[in-house]
């Protein structure tokens, strides 16, 4: 059986082991965390999935590494170096970093050619996107492995070309979290309206097809041109931007409209995660059924 080492036992750590290991994977799952058994037994109880304290240990005999740990260069320096001399040289190393790249923290280290990010969207065990960001020292048959792992466990890798901080899904998510924040301070909207507005509206549009592919279709048949040239051209209004230091008021809205702690987390996260495999399932089953027709 083919050995995943996943390291960090955060949220997305326990989603990556619960992934390799449903695909049939035998998982080393790596933190230094004292409760790290009892993560395991509680989180992945059932499946093929083994604590180990020690990196090192962990990573022997690895044939794929999926670190999640802090979004620090430092610590991902120190535990790359570790993960460098532990593993075989065909061993891909990626990272689950949500804006740091590779070259932040693979710089000087020897296997600097088989580092790259592999960073999901939480959680990964649902949410299909990887996107695979190599450095420039990262080898192409390194890329390759790793696009041809995720692939396996049924997720989309998208390949970027080139490096940059954030990578392109959390710049876009950046940008609109911006936004969101902006008009809540601004008194135009509450938190639950806005989010009832973005899955009624563009939330629904994005989950069947993309920012680019829309705006070719919202053009009509002369495509996104007519749409630049017509009502693109009167959309000149400035968005502005959120105050920093007034983040508050915005937060405690959103705190009293879907609550903190533990009972109501786990209830968000079961709706989520309903709504997010329904969603993902339609898809799928919608694809399959114009595929066969197309076929008959």
């Amino acid at each position: 059986m083919r050995v995943a080492t996943i390291v960090g036992a955060g949220l997305i750590g326990v989603s990556w082991a619960r992934l390799f290991a449903e695909a049939g994977w035998q998982v080393r799952i790596s933190d230094p965390r004292p409760d790290l058994d009892e993560i395991v037994q509680r989180d992945l109880a059932g499946l093929p999935v083994t604590a180990f304290s020690d990196l090192t240990e962990a990573a022997a005999g690895a044939g794929f590494v999926q670190e999640s740990g802090p979004e620090s260069p430092e610590l991902k320096r120190d535990m790359f170096a570790t993960l460098a001399a532990a593993t075989a040289d065909d061993v891909v190393l990626a990272s689950s970093s949500s804006s740091l790249p590779a070259s932040a923290f693979a710089e000087g280290n020897p296997a600097s050619g088989r580092v790259l990010i592999g960073h999901p969207f939480n959680p990964p065990q649902l949410i299909p996107l990887v996107e695979v960001v190599p450095s420039p020292d990262t080898e192409p048959w390194a890329v390759g492995r790793a696009v041809e792992v995720y692939r396996e466990l049924d997720r989309l890798p998208i390949r970027l070309k080139k490096e940059i901080p954030g990578f392109v899904g959390n710049r876009l998510q950046r940008a609109f979290n911006d936004q969101a924040i902006y008009l809540v301070q601004q008194g135009v909207i509450d938190p639950a309206d806005l989010d009832d507005l973005v899955k009624a509206s563009l939330g629904l549009r994005w989950a069947t097809v993309g920012p680019f592919e829309s705006m070719q279709l919202g053009g009509g048949p002369t495509g996104m041109r007519h749409l630049v040239e017509h009502v693109g051209a009167q959309m000149t209004f400035d968005l502005g931007a959120p105050v920093p230091n007034a983040y508050g008021p915005v937060v405690e809205a959103v705190d009293a409209a879907y609550g903190t702690g533990p009972a109501a987390y786990g209830a968000n996260t079961r709706r989520r995660d309903r709504r997010t495999r329904a969603v993902t399932e339609a898809l799928a089953a919608s694809d399959a059924r114009a595929q066969a027709e197309t076929q008959a």
